[in-house]
């Protein structure tokens, strides 16, 4: 399953991806409301307790569409 990190909300952010809990998936909801949408998945970096293991985890299950 792939998740539109654009659109998901932190509930299914935390229940779908590998070491993303509720705390981090705010931070990434959070993030996406203050800055835009992400628009590379290494944007994700960017957001306070995602590092690039949890993103190499994970790179199969995002999928980033944007206006």
């Amino acid at each position: 399953m792939q998740l539109d990190i654009n659109t998901v909300d932190a509930a299914t952010i935390a229940t779908a991806l590998t070491g993303i809990g509720p705390a981090k998936a705010k931070e990434i909801v959070a993030y996406r409301e203050m800055f835009g949408s992400f628009r590379a998945l290494e944007e994700l970096l960017a957001v306070s307790g995602i590092g690039a293991a949890t993103l190499e985890k994970n790179s199969g299950r995002f999928l980033i569409t944007y206006d």
